[in-house]
């Protein structure tokens, strides 16, 4: 038999086929849109067609992500806490801290070393630092938002931006290179705001750091 993983959530529908012994047969990530229904649909069927199989194969579904009541015939809605913590504990055993950037929350979460939540904080009032914040950073500069990462080499890292809400940051951007300050320097301070609130996030669930 096999096993049906939807995880839906605002930027992604992600699909995990599984077998009986857990290995992963196909798996598909398309964008949510306005209906996340259809990309429910999207995705499931991308993933049976990918391994030869129908609904009437899947033994069971369970579903993750802020639309995970939107999954039909679903055993189980399981939140991405959990999911996360199950998950990391799998792929990298023993993990006490687990940062999770997603498209409008983020997320720290203190684990016990077994895969079992203790604590967890998130940034859901905004989308500071969050995955669109950086759509809108990126939009900005003109450049891919994969590029972030690397662009501030060789920055001086002197430049603080002095907002992080997303239409003040972007505003702040667009004026900046308006002054001709180097993409460099502009992207360093974005990185560095945005690891900076991370960090505060991971001090409230690890206040003895």
């Amino acid at each position: 038999m096999y096993y049906l993983g939807i995880d839906i959530g605002s930027l992604s529908c992600d699909a995990v086929l599984l077998g009986d012994n857990g290995s992963i047969l196909a798996y598909s990530v398309v964008p949510t849109g306005a209906r996340n229904q259809e990309a429910i649909a999207w995705a499931t069927t991308q993933v049976l067609d990918a391994a030869n199989l129908t609904e009437s194969d899947i033994k069971a579904v369970v579903s993750t992500g802020y639309g995970r009541d939107r999954v039909a015939r679903r055993m189980a809605a399981v939140t991405e806490i959990t999911c996360h913590a199950k998950g990391v504990q799998v792929i990298f055993p023993g993990t006490q801290v687990l940062v999770d950037i997603g498209g409008q929350d983020s997320k720290a979460i203190r684990l016990d070393g077994e895969g079992r939540v203790m604590e967890f904080a998130m940034n859901d009032k905004c989308a500071a630092g969050t995955g669109r914040f950086l759509e809108a950073m990126a939009r900005a500069l003109q450049v891919d938002i994969t590029e972030l990462g690397g662009l501030d080499l060789g920055a001086s890292g002197n430049l603080t931006l002095s907002s992080m809400c997303t239409v003040f940051a972007e505003s702040e951007v667009v004026s900046l290179i308006a002054d001709g300050v180097e993409i460099c320097e502009i992207v360093s301070g974005l990185n560095r705001a945005i690891a900076s609130r991370i960090l505060s996030l991971v001090k409230r669930v690890t206040p003895d750091l």
